[in-house]
């Protein structure tokens, strides 16, 4: 018998190494299957945790960004309403602008109104005696009677002797004095 010659042998060895690559490459799940060690198992469950919380991460900057966002468009839309309402007013005849501040009194007098007359009274003491007198003055009777029971007794006679004031005041403005007649005059002597 003939010996193989060495080129058929390594011609053999390497076809052999070919077929056993393709069978490692084919069955990549023989190695997945092997037994896992404890510390295998624990960098496995570390790095899950880890992608879990870098995905919940990136979910919560996802739902600010679009709360951002959403604020962004709203805080824009209420600007340029603003403006929009400011270039009517402006553009609005003279009386426009001194409505204002009355209609903030008319509003001022309904909050008050709608408090606890208790509540009402701390707040209320607090306010500067005009602000107190314009916004008394636009509250119903009994909101005011029921405030000024609240108050502290000098708050309260502060202010009734304020709003006094500014009646006799409207009071003499709208009546104006009577005029002297000579006759009258002339008798008063007597």
């Amino acid at each position: 018998m003939k010996r193989p010659s060495l080129l058929l042998m390594t011609a053999a060895a390497s076809a052999l190494a070919v077929v056993a690559n393709a069978a490692t490459l084919a069955a990549p799940d023989a190695q997945d299957k092997a037994p896992k060690t404890r510390l295998g198992s624990s960098i496995e469950q570390d790095l899950n945790a880890r992608d879990a919380e870098a995905a919940r991460r990136k979910r919560a900057l996802d739902l600010r960004e679009q709360a951002a966002k959403a604020a962004e468009a709203r805080l824009q839309a209420d600007m340029q309403a603003r403006q929009q309402q400011a270039a009517t007013v402006s553009g609005a005849p003279a009386a426009g602008p001194a409505e204002a501040p009355e209609a903030q009194f008319d509003e001022l007098a309904r909050i008050y109104q709608a408090m606890k007359p208790k509540a009402a009274a701390v707040v209320f003491e607090q306010l500067d005696m005009e602000v107190q007198m314009k916004v008394a003055q636009r509250m119903r009777e009994r909101s005011t009677a029921m405030i000024l029971a609240a108050m502290t007794p000098k708050g309260a006679a502060a202010l009734s002797m304020a709003l006094a004031r500014k009646s006799a005041r409207v009071a003499a403005v709208a009546a104006p004095a009577p005029a002297a007649t000579p006759g009258a005059g002339s008798r008063a002597k007597r």
